[in-house]
């Protein structure tokens, strides 16, 4: 059994593929096996790694299925401890696996650990240092856009992002696989805060770097298609993982946070993608009533803990006045 499988989902991202791969070949941690999971690409991707990286397994979907369903099959498809997902339009600095798997060597506790994403045009600017939910119903990464400097220690996280995470496998068995009613986004918050729910911890990892070029898929930070799949993603992460005293509390906070965030996308000019994604929210809710967490002691318990963070972390990040 490898140590870590490498799962890579791809979808028309042949441009960054090189620099992916060749980061992977130059890392001191060598018990490791890279997997791709092609979401149906029409750039000739299938056929550029299979002509340039045989050693690579390429798992050819017939079209796009989105990054949940794509890491899901890779998970399947590995047998190893560790599962270390990897966006394709990334670049790894040669001991980030081996940071990371003393990470998750160090506490059986540890279901997801992060590496340091930053900006591959601005690298002394941090892109992901994990991220953090907030009563508001959002989720947001303290570090984004901050200097490298800052988050140098290990920190605790609500949830890892999956585009350069390292997990531990055998606990899907218990917390369960990604999401795949989320197709994109938010996926790696909701399998992160189910893992809270059992008792487990997510962290960031800033000895383990890895240049991000950034929204390789969807092509910008903000455009209609992340703006609809985000705003209903969050309204059905919110029901799938929140008691019902846990919604009728945060309520408010949580209307405030969907117009602060309306009045935002509006003057972008994606106002109507972001009622739209509300919309299918609700879509999502009705449709997928069965998939909401299941709440034992253990579950209950870990709520209350959980509630104190969402609080907690409203004001990290506006100051203490939701408090």
């Amino acid at each position: 059994m490898d140590k870590v499988g490498v799962i890579i989902p791809n979808y028309n991202g042949k441009k960054f593929l090189t620099d992916c791969l060749e980061s992977l070949k130059k890392q001191t941690f060598r018990d490791f096996r890279v997997y791709i999971i092609d979401n149906g690409s029409t750039d000739g991707s299938q056929e550029f790694i299979a002509h340039n990286y045989p050693r690579v397994t390429l798992v050819a979907l017939p079209e796009n299925t989105g990054f949940a369903h794509a890491v899901n099959v890779g998970i399947k498809s590995c047998d190893a401890e560790y599962v270390f997902l990897l966006n394709d339009d990334t670049v790894c600095c040669e001991d980030v696996l081996e940071k990371l798997v003393a990470t998750m060597d160090r506490k059986k506790k540890i279901f997801s650990a992060q590496a340091k994403m930053l900006q591959f045009k601005e690298p002394h600017l941090i892109d992901d240092s994990g991220d953090l939910y907030c009563a508001l119903g959002w989720a947001f990464s303290p570090g984004r856009d901050k200097d490298n400097k800052y988050f140098s220690g290990l920190e605790p996280v609500t949830s890892a992002c999956a585009g350069a995470a390292i997990y531990r496998r055998e606990l899907f068995s218990e917390v369960g696989l990604f999401d795949e009613v989320h197709f994109c986004y938010l996926e790696d918050v909701d399998i992160g805060y189910r893992a809270r729910l059992k008792g487990y911890i997510n962290v960031c990892e800033p000895k383990a770097v890895v240049y991000h070029a950034g929204s390789g898929t969807s092509g910008s930070r903000y455009n209609r298609f992340k703006v609809e799949l985000t705003a209903g993603n969050n309204l059905y992460f919110i029901y799938k993982n929140m008691l019902l005293w846990q919604i009728v509390i945060n309520l408010p906070l949580i209307i405030a946070g969907i117009l602060i965030k309306h009045v935002f996308y509006t003057k972008r000019g994606l106002g109507g993608a972001h009622l739209k994604g509300l919309s299918i929210g609700f879509s999502k809710i009705i449709n997928n009533a069965d998939k909401k967490v299941a709440f034992g002691r253990k579950e209950i318990f870990n709520s209350f803990r959980m509630q104190l963070e969402l609080w907690i972390n409203c004001a990290r990040k506006f100051g203490a006045v939701f408090l």
